[in-house]
């Protein structure tokens, strides 16, 4: 009976145990289990020790309260000139971006194909990867002028090493078992490409479009800051420059933010929506 009566009662106790596991999740529990709401709280946190910290210095000259910084950029946006500055970097960014995606593709095809292609790849990867894309822009003054031709070209350079560094090392990475099923299959050339070796190094491939774009959207920026209007117009990069020239701090830093919530949307909407419906569906990332 004494038996009995100690398993019962551990019985008893995994059936509470069980019950816990069980218990449905408080709405403060799911929220704060959910990726979005705590990098929000982090940002509405950043925000506010950014406006005490105004404050407490009370110099708009040296560094704006985040609600003066608010102010500006609605100004801005109001009378049109912010959207039109943003509009005028997104498009040189999405030429020079698509250009370089493509130059990647194309020389990391030839790489898997060739074993010059390989070489080539590796060699002109070491020898222009550490080289800054800012440190360009006086040869592309020169060669293409003041204009969007020297901006694209910067640009391919920012996209295209990172870009197809982590494409060839993540075909290099696939496994001998799927290379093995592609030939079995009978697939050769671009088939083999498409249908074995980019779904399989998707996860490196996303990664190195993630940081060619954030190569380019910093090179930009800093390109229009160095020499400011392109084609007669200015982007975001000029915008800062402008107003910094005009001790219009707080408008400097409208600028500055502007540049950092369209880097966190593309981030957060565009690659991480990239992400869900690729790698982590696929079952190939946590």
């Amino acid at each position: 009976m004494g038996q009995a009566r100690i398993a019962m009662r551990d019985q008893g106790g995994a059936g509470e145990h069980l019950g816990e596991v069980e218990r449905k999740l408080s709405t403060l529990e799911m929220l704060w289990d959910n990726g979005f709401v705590r990098k929000l709280l982090l940002l509405i946190l950043l925000g506010i020790v950014w406006e005490i910290y105004g404050r407490s210095l009370n110099n708009p000259l040296l560094f704006p309260t985040l609600s003066e910084t608010f102010d500006s950029m609605k100004d801005g946006i109001v009378s049109g000139v912010l959207p039109l500055r943003a509009w005028t970097s997104l498009k040189v960014l999405l030429m020079g971006y698509a250009a370089g995606v493509v130059l990647a593709a194309a020389l990391t095809i030839a790489a898997i194909n060739t074993r010059l292609g390989t070489d080539f790849l590796e060699t002109m990867t070491a020898m222009f990867s550490p080289l800054p894309a800012i440190a360009l822009l006086p040869l592309a003054l020169i060669w293409f002028g003041l204009g969007n031709g020297s901006l694209v070209f910067i640009l391919i350079h920012s996209v295209l090493w990172a870009v197809a560094l982590n494409t060839h090392s993540g075909f290099r990475a696939v496994s001998q078992t799927l290379r093995m099923v592609g030939r079995n299959y009978g697939l050769r050339g671009l088939a083999y490409v498409f249908r074995i070796l980019i779904p399989a190094a998707f996860p490196s491939i996303l990664t190195g479009l993630k940081i060619g774009w954030a190569f380019a959207w910093r090179t930009l920026i800093a390109a229009e800051l160095v020499f400011g209007v392109s084609s007669g117009q200015g982007g975001l990069g000029w915008y800062i420059f402008e107003n910094r020239n005009l001790l219009d701090i707080p408008a400097v830093f409208a600028g500055l933010l502007t540049v950092i919530v369209i880097g966190l949307v593309v981030e957060n909407l565009i690659f991480r929506t990239l992400e869900r419906r690729t790698v982590q569906k696929w079952g190939m990332q946590n």
